[in-house]
């Protein structure tokens, strides 16, 4: 009341109101703008690079250059530390997690970070690319306020402290899967933080310290808690993109893939490039007359400070054993492996740092390598790669080298392989996983190219080796029989890889666009196109493109292999617990050679139904897909019957089974035998053989198969003898997966005649039981009304 009456006094003595207004709009005029200066100061801690970084009191800055609005920049999220169990094994310290390219831009008193996709394009000149841009919006990932601009330097200032705190799933290192799987409630900010900013002159590396409350973390359970380090690299993308190479699917190589709309035929255009590093000659000229010539930009590997020294040299060798390769397309010295540099060569040196490419070594139980890189999605170039190896991955090939040339060479005769046989191993491993990080896929076709008889050869062998390319999984000669002399037994560079080397990475002189390259490539796939060894194939029905397999025979492969896993498992004891005196190693090795044996059974499996796919562009002579003749298919069946579904006594060794497991040695052969028949009568087989059968009557039909496994695996009905407790288990299992088949409601084998010719063969099988189980012993005649019950149970329920 007081204040009332004080301003009606104020109006009664006619003194101005606006003079109480003139207070308030002086109070907003005297506001100050925030200025640069009050968020970066003389104790501001800054690095000057791609973005100038800032840290004040605990709060981050990016000062970003209106020049880089817009530009192009490749964000990769990468694992630096994490729990142990975390991703069940496969997941580990430098495992790359996301990668997307992103735009910083300007929008009104913000500056947006957006992703970017190159999954369609169209030129920009076109009235369509409105269109494209339309039906593809750029997501927002985060907006940040301007804090203030650095006019002298052109640039704005913004707070990335909250970003990099965050749980951005479009950053975070936890996948949803692995949010499920852990159980994991929210980020606990006060136990996350950022750890680190660098910024380089074309790269920006961040580290944060992430914690999660989880329910079911992968370690220390009882903490409820889940920790890890994550590793953003911002690296910008090149000005200039590298001119692509058009993909062909006749060679090996991963690829990037766009839609196009730009094209002026009928519809969009599908265009796929190959990944490669950008290797530019030093000097054209030399080069274009043919002479070795050294990269403007060699491909360097560092290898990381944790690997072991003993092993150094071996992964070393790996690398550079592709420089001989390179030379097929030009280049001397352009790939090469480096020791991890010291504190005082380089302080600055990190495995996560984009700019490197780093050979990791991984402690972690897992037996596997992988050899990922990181590309830009506009052109295919690699820009760079880290290729994991983890610890426990040589025991697996001293195992396997044990079990799958122990027959024939004594060598491997030893749990305790000679150092420079491991290291040769290892050697190759690695040179296989830079083939991966150089663009190459598997080539699972190259180790068909040999005539099995050339593998038993020692000349051959050691000047050829044993598959025509590293990145097949040919890794040991398992053909090669006691006796063979001279034999190659680990796998090499072949020529396919200087073939692929030269296709995807020599320059084609005068070459301007993408398109104005593939007559000549199209030339140099024509010049080998008769040569099996210098053949791509990838495909899982063909059985010339094998995992593990090596030859061109599978049947006889593969009855060699057999051979010589009977001569190994014979003297398993004496070359294991003999020495050691526990039978953990014979414990390990049989349970191997079980999975040995079972690679061997897939290869012979996979011609029934087979299609070799040999791919051509038109103007080639032959067709793409061909179907595995009549005979090969009946002899790769009967080779089954009597190796696969007859018991196979030299795996019962009492000696092993004894001393290793107190039971379960009859469920460990029928999981082998029911995994190869349920190979035999998968869906994806007998839609093949129908197929097959309805373009020729010259092949191996549905109803060959499955009669033929029928009378192989009941062959006791018809001779009226007793059956044993191991094919008693397979008999079983094969009225179980017909009957599996029969229950599908599927169209492809409701409407088709596997479920006409189940039926038909379910029916003789009863009556064929019914008759034989008269003259049985009891065991046998329980199974058959066993077997006849379960038929009828499948009959009347179709």
């Amino acid at each position: 009341m007081k204040k009332v009456l004080m301003y009606l006094f104020v109006i009664a003595l006619g003194v101005p109101t606006n003079s109480f207004a003139q207070k308030k709009q002086t109070t907003k005029t005297d506001k100050k703008e925030p200025s640069y200066a009050d968020f970066i100061t003389s104790e501001s801690i800054s690095d000057a690079g791609l973005f100038t970084t800032h840290e004040t009191d605990g709060k981050f800055y990016f000062e970003i250059p209106n020049a880089l609005l817009d530009k192009e920049m490749l964000l990769v999220t990468r694992i630096k530390e994490l729990p142990s169990n975390f991703g069940g094994g496969y997941v580990n310290a430098g495992s790359k997690v996301n990668e997307q390219v992103i735009v910083w831009t300007l929008y009104k008193d913000k500056i947006l970070l957006k992703v970017k996709s190159y999954s369609a394009i169209a030129d920009d000149a076109l009235p369509i690319s409105k269109s494209v841009k339309s039906n593809n919006l750029e997501p927002v990932i985060y907006a940040f306020d301007i804090k203030a601009s650095n006019k002298q330097n052109n640039s704005n200032l913004v707070d990335v402290t909250s970003f990099f705190n965050s749980d951005v799933k479009a950053i975070s290192g936890l996948a949803s899967r692995m949010r499920t799987t852990y159980k994991v409630r929210r980020l606990d900010s006060k136990r996350s933080f950022i750890n680190s900013i660098h910024s380089y002159p074309k790269n920006i590396e961040v580290v944060q310290n992430f914690t999660f409350e989880a329910d079911a973390p992968p370690s220390n359970t009882s903490s409820n808690t889940l920790s890890m380090q994550i590793n953003q690299s911002m690296i910008l993308l090149p000005e200039n993109p590298m001119t692509p190479r058009v993909y062909d699917k006749r060679v090996g190589y991963f690829s990037v893939g766009t839609v196009d709309y730009s094209s002026d035929k009928l519809k969009s255009e599908s265009k796929r490039f190959i990944k490669r590093w950008r290797l530019e000659p030093k000097d054209p000229a030399a080069y274009a007359r043919g002479e070795l010539v050294e990269p403007i930009k060699p491909i360097v590997y560092y290898l990381d400070p944790a690997t072991p020294e003993k092993l150094r040299k071996y992964i070393k060798e790996g690398v550079d054993s592709w420089q001989k390769v390179f030379e097929k397309a030009g280049f001397k010295n352009a790939i090469y492996a480096k020791y991890p540099p010291t504190k005082e060569e380089d302080p600055e040196f990190s495995p996560e740092d984009i700019r490197y490419s780093v050979i990791r070594y991984v402690a972690s139980t897992t037996r596997n390598a992988m050899g990922p890189s990181v590309s830009d999605p506009r052109t295919g170039e690699i820009i760079e790669s880290d290729i994991i190896w983890y610890h426990n991955h040589l025991r697996s090939y001293r195992n396997r080298y044990l079990l799958e040339t122990g027959a024939a060479n004594p060598s491997a005769r030893t749990l305790d392989t000679p150092d420079e046989e491991i290291g040769e191993m290892m050697t190759m491993v690695i040179a296989h996983e830079v083939g991966h990080a150089l663009g190459l896929p598997h080539n699972m076709a190259a180790s068909s190219a040999y005539p099995v008889a050339s593998l038993r050869d020692g000349a051959f062998t050691q000047k050829y080796g044993i598959a025509p390319s590293i990145m097949d999984y040919a890794r040991y000669n398992y053909i090669a029989q006691p006796g063979d002399k001279n034999i190659r037994f680990i796998r090499q560079l072949g020529p396919y890889d200087e073939y692929s080397i030269n296709w995807g990475y020599r320059v084609i002189p005068n070459a301007k666009t993408p398109q104005d390259e593939v007559k000549t490539l199209d030339k140099w796939i024509a010049d080998k196109s008769n040569n099996p060894i210098y053949r791509f194939g990838d495909k899982g029905f063909d059985p010339t493109a094998q995992t593990e397999g090596i030859g061109d025979d599978p049947v006889l492969a593969s009855t060699y292999g057999v051979k010589n896993l009977k001569y190994v498992a014979k003297n398993l004891s004496k070359w294991t617990s003999d020495k050691t005196n526990n039978y953990d190693d014979l414990k390990e090795l049989y349970g191997e050679l079980l999975g040995v044996w079972g690679r061997y059974i897939g290869h012979v499996t996979n011609n029934i139904g087979g299609i070799v796919e040999n791919n051509k562009k038109p103007e080639q002579r032959g067709n793409v897909y061909s179907y595995v003749d009549l005979n090969t298919q009946k002899k790769s069946i009967n080779w089954l019957l009597a190796n696969v579904f007859e018991t196979q006594d030299w795996l019962l060794d009492t000696r092993i089974l004894n001393n290793i497991d107190a039971s379960g040695h009859a469920a460990k052969i029928l999981g082998i035998q029911t995994r190869q028949l349920n190979s035999l009568l998968s869906n994806g087989r007998l839609e093949r053989l129908l197929d097959a059968e309805a373009l020729s009557s010259r092949q191996y039909t549905s109803l060959n198969l499955i009669s033929d496994l029928r009378n192989g695996i009941f062959a006791e009905a018809a001779t009226k003898k007793n059956v044993s407790v191991h094919r008693r288990n397979l008999q079983k299992a094969y009225i179980e997966r017909l009957g599996f088949l029969i229950g599908q409601k599927t169209a492809a084998v409701k409407n088709s005649d596997i479920n006409s010719i189940i039926r038909g063969e379910l029916s003789l099988l009863r009556t064929q039981l019914n008759s034989a189980k008269n003259s049985a012993n009891t065991i046998t005649k329980y199974h058959y009304n066993d077997c006849i019950a379960r038929i009828d149970t499948i009959l009347k329920a179709d």
